[in-house]
């Protein structure tokens, strides 16, 4: 069967750091005889090559070709793509690695939109990759239409002919920024590009050790030496105008302004930093007409601006003010509805800890020289941001924890000028209501609340929280799409995060009161602090010291108040003892768990009687009884009654 897809993989030095990328080409989707692996062993000098090697040899679909050390990835990557058979060929770096379903996502997508270059959604654990590229798919994606040139990292899936047409490689050697070059290539002549944003593809990593190439200090001579041929491909398939302006901001804000802002300027020693703003400085007076920092935010014009006067000193000023702006998010309302958790949060900026004021008055006005100093800066930054308000927008993501997958959430928000003493000055507030369908979120797991506040020049993220202990909400737990769902506050921080597939003592069943629970022939009612949008089926087990009875319930929305009523009918042959009682909440999930409820019921007699649960020591002494009786094959009872009902 012909290759779809030939995953190319520049391996140098990874140590341990290649096992999960190992891992990950091994559990893809796509059939095994649809896809190869090609490492290019780029003189690796740990024990890199001989695992390789013997990889290789017990799994057909791995390759491994061995060379001497060229400096870079650039070479690797070529001789890859020489040696390839695929359709498509997909680069990953040795110390990152790809979802489970990358290969198969990618690859439909891309033939299903006729595209030569496929972008698949990106993840960043402990370091940034794109955000607004993944809003939606894009199947027809050009730098025109959507924010391409956001991602100019390799890991992308290209169409092979494409390739060979244009005559596209990477630039070899020991340089940065090869990755550019041929990526801004393949944008500009492909005839489509699509973007996948519906599932994560590519995990990007940053090592525990540091030693990711791209995270190395740089030399800024050579650095920016290789940038100026990204922008020569530019210039070479556009016409000078907005397109031209819109792509050179790219590398203007990412490559240049981003550097010399805040926090990231000011832990450079000042040595390093002024070197790094001269050669900033030359390239930004040499390359850059009006129009490209025109279309900046206000902060960046201004670091734009002062870099070409080389004012440095007012750079780094500038820096030291910017340092002590942050966004902070407070939560609202939290609620469940119909299936869905609305969550309500404000935002705003602050500096030094308070809330940032604003010209109540302000009109925008473009920056048309160089500010006298930093004050005066600060002032039209301040003016800008008041008069652009209008603009500012605050998003919800949820990022899961293990993975750093992220996805925005659906949000309606209104922007709020508050006054502040005489009227003169403002606080610029953004108040949103996020809806989050929890069934939509891919994995289990712990999933943190963030909020992305854009409002002028500023683009950050912070976490929604803390909520004052006192008056913070409490929402229940829920069970949506066959998935117990548990919002808390993190502890010591009081930050909102979800956690899907939530089992245990923490679904909040030991707030169940003796009152809550009725038996009335043989039915049997409770009332669970647990949302449901609908009528849901659970399971019920009964547990003696001598047997184990299960019978199936309904879980529906309770018509009087908030939460859910269990019913189900009572086993027939429920013998007189004492009965602990625990529920499944979700019994068709691969996760499914019983959580243990706070009270037994005791048969007699003809009659039952709902107790108060046995305490701990009594529940093990009958849990070993049933163990024993029951056999080794009821094992796993014992430490779910426990983990439940403790």
């Amino acid at each position: 069967m012909p290759v779809k897809v030939s995953v190319i993989v520049p391996v140098y030095n990874p140590g341990i750091y290649i096992e999960d990328c190992i891992s990950s080409l091994q559990r893809q989707s796509l059939p095994p005889d649809e896809f190869e692996v090609i490492f290019v062993d780029d003189g690796s000098t740990d024990e890199t090559p001989a695992r390789l090697d013997a990889l290789a040899a017990e799994d057909p679909r791995m390759k491994v070709i061995h060379q001497e050390n060229s400096g870079w990835s650039g070479k690797p990557r070529n001789v890859g793509i020489e040696a390839s058979r695929g359709e498509f060929v997909m680069f990953v770096d040795n110390d990152d690695y790809l979802g489970d379903e990358a290969l198969e996502r990618m690859y439909d997508y891309g033939t299903a939109n006729g595209a030569d270059v496929v972008v698949g959604k990106m993840a960043g654990k402990n370091r940034g990759v794109p955000v607004e590229l993944f809003r939606r798919n894009h199947p027809r994606a050009t730098v025109e239409n959507a924010p391409l040139i956001d991602s100019l990292t390799p890991h992308k899936m290209v169409r092979r002919a494409f390739l060979d047409r244009i005559g596209l490689r990477f630039p070899e050697g020991r340089r940065r920024l090869e990755d550019h070059v041929f990526i801004a290539e393949a944008y500009l002549r492909a005839e489509n590009v699509s973007v996948l944003s519906d599932y994560v593809c590519y995990y990007h990593i940053r090592r525990d050790d540091g030693s990711n190439a791209g995270f190395e200090r740089f030399d800024p001579v050579g650095y920016f030496t290789n940038l100026r041929e990204a922008l020569d491909v530019v210039e070479r398939y556009t016409e000078p105008g907005p397109v031209r302006d819109r792509l050179f901001r790219r590398w203007l804000r990412v490559e240049m302004v981003e550097r010399l802002r805040a926090r990231r300027l000011l832990n450079l020693p000042d040595d390093y930093r002024r070197e790094l703003f001269g050669e900033i400085h030359e390239v930004v007076v040499e390359r850059f007409a009006p129009g490209v920092a025109a279309g900046l935010q206000p902060t960046q014009q201004v670091i734009a601006a002062l870099t070409a006067a080389d004012r440095y000193d007012d750079v780094v000023a500038f820096a030291e003010w910017e340092a002590g702006v942050a966004p902070t998010a407070t939560p609202g309302d939290i609620e469940w509805r119909d299936g869905s958790l609305r969550i309500g949060f404000t935002a705003e900026y602050l500096t030094g800890g308070e809330p940032m004021l604003f010209p109540a008055d302000a009109e925008a006005a473009p920056l048309t020289d160089v500010p006298k100093d930093v004050a005066e800066a600060v002032r039209w930054v301040a003016s800008e941001t008041a008069a652009r308000f209008g603009q500012a927008t605050a998003d919800l993501l949820l990022r899961e924890r293990t993975s750093a997958a992220q996805y925005f959430q659906p949000v309606e928000f209104t922007r709020e000028a508050v006054p502040v003493g005489d009227g003169e000055e403002v606080r610029l507030v953004l108040r949103g209501t996020a809806t989050v369908d929890p069934g939509a979120l891919p994995r289990d797991g712990a999933w943190d609340a963030l909020v992305r506040v854009k409002s002028g020049g500023w683009t950050k993220e912070c976490r929604l929280g803390p909520a004052p202990r006192e008056d913070r909400p409490a929402p229940r737990a829920g069970v949506v799409g066959d998935r117990p769902v548990l919002p808390y506050w993190t502890t010591p921080h009081g930050n909102l995060s979800l956690e899907l597939g939530a089992r245990g003592k923490r679904l909040g069943l030991g707030r169940v009161q003796l009152g809550d629970v009725t038996v009335s022939g043989d039915r049997f009612r409770v009332l669970l602090p647990v949302h449901v949008p609908g009528d849901a089926q659970v399971r019920l087990r009964f547990v003696s010291s001598r047997r184990i009875l299960e019978t199936p319930g309904t879980l529906s929305p309770d018509a009087d108040r908030p939460g859910s009523v269990l019913e189900a009918a009572l086993p027939e042959d429920l013998s007189d003892d004492v009965w602990r009682v625990a529920v499944c909440p979700n019994p068709g999930s691969d996760q499914a768990r019983f959580a243990g409820l706070p009270f037994a019921l005791r048969v007699g007699g003809g009659s039952v009687l709902v107790t108060p649960s046995p305490g701990p020591g009594v529940a093990l002494r009958l849990a070993r009884r049933a163990r024993r009786v029951l056999g080794t094959a009821r094992r796993k009872v014992n430490s779910r009654i426990r983990t439940g009902g403790r």
